[in-house]
C-alpha cells in the first residue's frame, strides 16, 4: 500500500484514518469513514481502485464536477471515466463497453444515475471492486444536504448479486446522522472511523457589530491577491454582492441555482482554473470541490445548521496551509433561514429540528469562547481551546456588563419567564408596543430600564446572555425565555458578566511572498491551461511552497517532496527542476539543499 501511495500520490505516510479505512476495505469490510475537509477521503477509495481487480464505484453528488475529477485521477495514474447527463446516448454507451472490458479502473456517477434500471442491470454485469459513498450524510433524513436518490440507494446495493464492499465518506456527520448512514447501508457499528472534525490549519472567526459591506471591502482589499468564496443566503443577495464587488475591481465571479447551466459552469471553471480570484455563491456551489488554493470563506449571511457552516467552511485551506474561515455576523439573517423552513414542505417533527439547528449556529455568532471548541461539542467531540481562533487569539478588553444584564434577567423573571426575546427586548426599551400594554408589562419596574441603549443593542445583549448560558431559549420555531442557574447566580451579585469590543481586519496570515513560489506557480498555471485541467490538479500550493523552500536539484530529491508521486514526476519533474535551477542560478544562493 505505501508504494502505491508513493508511486501514485507522492507521499510517504498516511494520513490520519486513511490508513484503518483502506485496511478494511482490503479486508472486504464496509466502513464508514468521518474525516474533516481536506484529510484525504479520495484515496481512501482511489487506491483501493488500483489495488483491486474490477470497477470502484464513486458515487459523487454533482456532476459539474466529474469531469475535474476525473482528470485529477488519470493526472494520478488511475484509469478514470465519468458517466452523466452531460454525454450523448452514442458517448454513453461507449463508456458502457468500455466498463464491461474492465477499461477503467474508477468511475463516476451520481445517485440518481445509480438508481436507474439500466445502469442496475449493468452493474449485475461487472465485476465491482467497490462502491464508495462519497458526501454519505446526504443518505440521512437528518443530515443537512439530504437527496432521496442517496436513500434509495441503499435498497439498490441488496439486489446485486454479489453485493460488493461500501464505503461511505463525509466530513460532517453529527452522532445521529453516522448512526443513520450505518443503520441504511448496513455497516458494522465497529466499523466507524473518525480522525476528529479539527482542522489545525483553520481560524475560525465571527464578526460582529460592524458594517459587513464595509468590513468585506477592506478585507478583500487587504488580501487582495488570495483566493476565497463569499457565501450568501439567496440568489438576490448573491448577485447585489456581485455587482458591489464588480464596482471596486475585485476579480470576481457568481454562482447559484438561477443562473443557466452553461453560465455556472463558465464561472465554476475560471474559479477553479485560477482565472476568477473570487466568487459569491449560495450553498448550491461548493460540494465536492476540491480548489486546494482557498486560502478564505466569508459567510456573508449565517447558514442554516453548523454542519452546512462547517463544510462550507471547511472549502477553505485544502492545501494545509494558514486559511480562515470568517462569519459575518447579523441577527437579522436568522429569519432568512426560518423562514426556508416555514416554505418548506417538511413535516413538522423535521421543522422543529431545524430551528433548533438554527438556535444552535445563532449561538455560535455570540459565544465569546473558543469557536473550534463549540463546534467540536456540536458533532460530539470533546477538545481543549483551540488557542487559533478569533475568540481565543482576542486580546480586546473586556467590558463588564453585569448591571445590564441584571436588568435583563430580572424583567424576564417580572414577566413570568413565558415569551420570546422580541418582547423581552421591547419591555427593555419601553415600547409602547400595543401587546404591552394588553399584559400590562409597562407597570412593570424593569419597563423602559435599558431605552438609552436602543432596541438593537438590547437584543444583542439579550442573545449574548443566550450564548453565554444566562437565558436558555426552549426549543421549536417561537423559543420561550428561561432565567439558567448560571443566571441566578447572576441576578444574586454572585457571578459578574463581561463583553468584549468589537473587532477590526486583519490580514490573513501568510508567509512573505516567495519569488521562486510565485515562478513555480506561473509554470504550473501554463501547465494546467495546456493540459486543460485546473492548477492545483498539476501540484498543491503546499507542493510548491516545499520546492521553493526546499529547491530540489535532482529527480530523486524532487520525488522526496510531499504530492510529487512518481506519475507527476515523469511528467513534470524535468521542467519543474528547469525553473529551480534558473531561479537558483540567477539568485546565486549558498542555501544547503
Amino acid at each position: 500500500m505505501n508504494e502505491l501511495l508513493k508511486k501514485h500520490f507522492g507521499y510517504e505516510h498516511f494520513r490520519s484514518g486513511q490508513k484503518e479505512i483502506i485496511e478494511k476495505i482490503m479486508n472486504q469490510e464496509d466502513v464508514l469513514g468521518i474525516m474533516p475537509t481536506g484529510s484525504g477521503k479520495s484515496i481512501c477509495y482511489q487506491l483501493p481502485a488500483l489495488a483491486l481487480p474490477g470497477v470502484t464505484i464513486v458515487v459523487s453528488p454533482l456532476i459539474s464536477l466529474m469531469k475535474d475529477q476525473v482528470d485529477a485521477a488519470n493526472q494520478l495514474g488511475i484509469s478514470a471515466t465519468f458517466i452523466n447527463s452531460s454525454l450523448d446516448g452514442y458517448e454513453v454507451a461507449q463508456r458502457f463497453r468500455s466498463l464491461d472490458t474492465e477499461e477503467y479502473q474508477l468511475l463516476y456517477i451520481a445517485p440518481e444515475r445509480f438508481i436507474m434500471p439500466d445502469f442496475i442491470q449493468a452493474m449485475q454485469r461487472w465485476r465491482i471492486a467497490l462502491i464508495a459513498i462519497d458526501e454519505a450524510h446526504c443518505i440521512s433524513q437528518w443530515g443537512h444536504d439530504f437527496r432521496p436518490s442517496y436513500l434509495q440507494m441503499a435498497n439498490v446495493l441488496e439486489t446485486l448479486p454479489n453485493r460488493p464492499t461500501i464505503v461511505a465518506l463525509t466530513a460532517t456527520a453529527t452522532l445521529q446522522v453516522a448512526s443513520d448512514i450505518k443503520r441504511l447501508l448496513n455497516i458494522p457499528e465497529n466499523n466507524h472511523i473518525q480522525t476528529g472534525f479539527a482542522r489545525e490549519n483553520l481560524r475560525l472567526q465571527v464578526i460582529k457589530d460592524q458594517k459587513k459591506e464595509q468590513y468585506l471591502v477592506e478585507y478583500l482589499k487587504i488580501n487582495k491577491d488570495q483566493s476565497g468564496i463569499i457565501y450568501a443566503s439567496t440568489r438576490k443577495e448573491v448577485d447585489r454582492l456581485y455587482q458591489l464587488l464588480k464596482k471596486f475591481g475585485f476579480s470576481i465571479g457568481r454562482y447559484h441555482g438561477g443562473l443557466s447551466e452553461k453560465e455556472r459552469t463558465d464561472m465554476q471553471e475560471a474559479f477553479l482554473y485560477d482565472r476568477l480570484q473570487l466568487l459569491v455563491a449560495t450553498n448550491a456551489f461548493g460540494m465536492g470541490i476540491n480548489k486546494s488554493n482557498i486560502r478564505f470563506v466569508i459567510h456573508y449571511q449565517i447558514p442554516g445548521s453548523l454542519e452546512a457552516y462547517y463544510q462550507e467552511a471547511g472549502r477553505a485551506g485544502r492545501d494545509g496551509l494558514p486559511s480562515e474561515a470568517i462569519l459575518l455576523f447579523a441577527p437579522q439573517d436568522i429569519q432568512v433561514q426560518k423562514f426556508f423552513v416555514q416554505q418548506s414542505q417538511r413535516e413538522e417533527a423535521q421543522k422543529q429540528k431545524e430551528y433548533d439547528k438554527i438556535k444552535m449556529m445563532t449561538e455560535y455568532g455570540y459565544i465569546e469562547t473558543c469557536l473550534q471548541q463549540y463546534i467540536l461539542s456540536y458533532f460530539g467531540e470533546k477538545s481543549a481551546s483551540c488557542e487559533r481562533c478569533g475568540n481565543c487569539l482576542d486580546d480586546r478588553e473586556l467590558v463588564e456588563v453585569t448591571t445590564q444584564a441584571q436588568m435583563v434577567l430580572s424583567c424576564l423573571k417580572r414577566m413570568g419567564e413565558n415569551y420570546g426575546k422580541q418582547l423581552l427586548m421591547k419591555v427593555l426599551a419601553g415600547s409602547r408596543d400595543q401587546k404591552i400594554k394588553t399584559l400590562g408589562f409597562e407597570k412593570l419596574s424593569t419597563y423602559g430600564l435599558l431605552k438609552k441603549h436602543g432596541q438593537k443593542e438590547i437584543l444583542q445583549l439579550i442573545e449574548y446572555l443566550i450564548s453565554g448560558g444566562y437565558l436558555i431559549a426552549t426549543s421549536g420555531e417561537y423559543p420561550v425565555l428561561k432565567v439558567s442557574e448560571a443566571g441566578v447566580h447572576v441576578l444574586m451579585g454572585e457571578t459578574k458578566v463581561y463583553k468584549k469590543e468589537p473587532k477590526k481586519v486583519e490580514q490573513l496570515a501568510t508567509e512573505e511572498t516567495d519569488r521562486l513560489f510565485d515562478a513555480l506557480r506561473e509554470l504550473r498555471t501554463d501547465l494546467a491551461a495546456d493540459a486543460g485541467v485546473p492548477p492545483y490538479v498539476v501540484f498543491s500550493d503546499a507542493t510548491l511552497k516545499e520546492m521553493s523552500h526546499n529547491r530540489p536539484k535532482d529527480r530523486l530529491a524532487l520525488l522526496q517532496i510531499k504530492g510529487v508521486g512518481q506519475s507527476k514526476l515523469d511528467k513534470y519533474g524535468e521542467i519543474f527542476l528547469s525553473v529551480i535551477q534558473k531561479f537558483s542560478e540567477e539568485h546565486a544562493t549558498s542555501r544547503s539543499i
